[in-house]
């Protein structure tokens, strides 16, 4: 009974010494290594189980195994037996398991892993993170665009796990938030060490469009371009280059975004304390042209003082044209300072205002009376613009082109570019307007010939031509008609017919109308006040002379 006893016991302490040593598949067990050869290391795993492990698992990426003799090691057991009697055992896949484990741990307390890059991958790079591999996506590389990671490649630094899922084996960490979170601990501290106002020294670390990028020594602030200089900066290249060392002034430090704002130009003397000192109003000064715009030229009077001439105060006579036309950038010309709004720092400058007004110069060299010649520059349905000296035009209205034709008659004559004489008869300078006639040229005809004539006068007359309603005469090259009813006192006597072209006739002016340039005329009418002169002269019906006995009388006399 004993015996039997005995053998239970055995068999019991038996079977429990097989399940305590030998290990179970699929699980990590520890092991002696007990030789190395042919690139390989022997590893006893117990229970007189021995497996092989290539040395190139027990080294990180990039570097040598360090592995010896004695040193004992944890494999993962995928296989107990193999067909040669081996344990089929990895380094790696227990250096994996080790790793989740580790990496699990981490990454549910938010923790912060070491690992090393070792390879590039599309969209980035791996990282070894002690056994297990992990992705590095480009865009958390850096806080910045990395254009060479060679010098990031094997280096030992921290991580932080961004997503992770153990059943696929996947992995994406973050070197970028790392950076973030200590640069963001930098710059509170750099922060904390700044106020407004103050003057600290920068290096210029980077450039854009819109200012440059300043290192204060772990934190970044920006310089806009406005606040580079008093003047006007067109690129910040003008004025700065990456890597120079800067002094600005901290202007404004916004606590909650960290945003930092400098200045260069607040560390120098503003130029517009002396603006109105300097540049009293109508003074006239050099300046250079920095701008054009549709609207007008900015001309810089000094450093950091820029005024705008618009386009009305650019010239006197180039009206709707663009700036650009008139002046060009970098050109030295002189202007006056027309107003000066030191709040709002604008300077209004004139272009034109140190140049005489051509039309004041016109009118003092060209008084009324004056015959000029010039170009036909435009017709327009009211008259002809002529172009004259000092680059400004004269009207010849309608009424101005001829004596003798009507002004839409008379425009027919002339062509754009034709070249015609007119003589000057206003100059309106405040209105910038001047007068000129054509038909004036040859002086005033009907005036020269009627000179002297008054209504009631008696002018001698050669008819010119006979017709069925009167008679066509001319006085002085003056034309006019005599209507048959004013050929004569008697009616039997209103015949045209009764003259031949060439006749002189006396007969008397019943109007004179300057307008129509037309002298109204009479036979009628002059027989009549002769009639009347001679019966004041030589009696009166009441006397009982006839009134052929009074002009027989009269005409002896004469």
């Amino acid at each position: 009974m004993a015996q039997t006893t005995s053998m239970e016991e055995f068999e019991a302490l038996l079977q429990e010494s097989f399940e305590m040593d030998t290990p179970e598949e699929g699980s990590v067990v520890k092991g002696k290594i007990i030789a190395i050869e042919a690139g390989q290391a022997i590893i006893d795993v117990g229970y007189k189980m021995e497996g092989r492990v290539e040395l190139k698992e027990f080294a990180n990426p990039g570097e040598a195994p360090e592995v010896s003799v004695g040193d004992e090691v944890e494999v993962y057991l995928r296989a107990a037996e193999n067909a040669r009697g081996e344990a089929v055992i990895s380094r790696e896949m227990a250096r994996r398991e080790e790793a989740w484990d580790r990496l699990e741990k981490a990454y549910a307390d938010d923790q912060r892993v070491e690992g090393a890059i070792f390879g590039r991958v599309k969209g980035g790079f791996t990282v070894d993170l002690g056994g297990a591999v992990a992705f590095l996506p480009g865009s958390q590389v850096d806080v910045r665009p990395v254009r060479d990671a060679g010098p990031l490649m094997g280096l030992k630094q921290p991580f932080q796990i961004l997503k992770m899922d153990r059943r696929r084996g996947n992995i994406v960490v973050s070197r970028r938030a790392i950076l973030e979170e200590s640069r963001a601990e930098q710059r509170a501290e750099v922060i904390g060490n700044l106020s407004e106002g103050q003057a600290v020294d920068g290096v210029v670390k980077n450039i854009t469009e819109y200012g440059a990028f300043v290192d204060l020594g772990g934190v970044d602030g920006l310089l806009h371009v406005t606040d580079m200089a008093w003047r006007r900066v067109n690129h910040p290249s003008e004025i700065l280059s990456i890597g120079e060392t800067v002094k600005v002034q901290v202007i404004k430090i916004n606590k909650e975004t960290h945003r930092i704002s400098l200045g260069m130009k607040q560390l120098q003397e503003d130029p517009w304390d002396l603006v109105g000192a300097k540049y009293p109003l109508e003074s006239v000064h050099k300046g250079r042209v920095t701008n054009i715009t549709d609207y007008g030229a900015f001309v810089e009077l000094e450093p950091g003082v820029e005024g705008l001439v618009h386009v009305s105060e650019m010239s006197w006579t180039k009206k709707n044209v663009h700036p650009g036309k008139i002046v060009s950038t970098s050109q030295e010309v002189d202007v006056m300072v027309l107003e000066i709004d030191g709040a709002k720092r604008r300077v209004s400058l004139g272009l034109k205002q140190t140049m005489r007004n051509p039309w004041e110069v016109f009118a003092e060299t060209h008084p009324e009376g004056t015959q000029v010649e010039g170009e036909v520059k435009n017709i327009t349905e009211f008259g002809l613009f002529i172009g004259l000296e000092g680059d400004i035009d004269g009207m010849v209205h309608l009424s101005d082109l001829s004596w003798d034709e009507r002004g839409e008659d008379a425009i027919q004559n002339y062509r754009k570019g034709d070249m015609v004489s007119a003589v000057v008869s206003e100059v309106d300078v405040e209105k910038e307007r001047i007068s000129l006639s054509i038909k004036a040229l040859g002086g005033d005809k009907f005036a020269d010939a009627v000179g002297g004539v008054k209504r009631g006068s008696i002018v001698t007359v050669e008819v010119t031509a006979i017709e069925d309603g009167g008679i066509e005469v001319e006085y002085e090259g003056m034309k006019s008609f005599i209507r048959r009813s004013d050929l004569s006192r008697d009616r039997a006597e209103q015949r045209p017919e009764r003259f031949s072209v060439g006749d002189k006739v006396d007969v008397r002016v019943t109007n004179i109308d300057s307008k129509t340039r037309r002298l109204g005329l009479s036979i009628k009418a002059r027989e009549i006040a002769e009639e009347k002169e001679a019966v004041e002269q030589y009696g009166s019906s009441d006397s009982g002379a006839s009134l052929g006995d009074i002009l027989g009388a009269a005409l002896k006399s004469e």
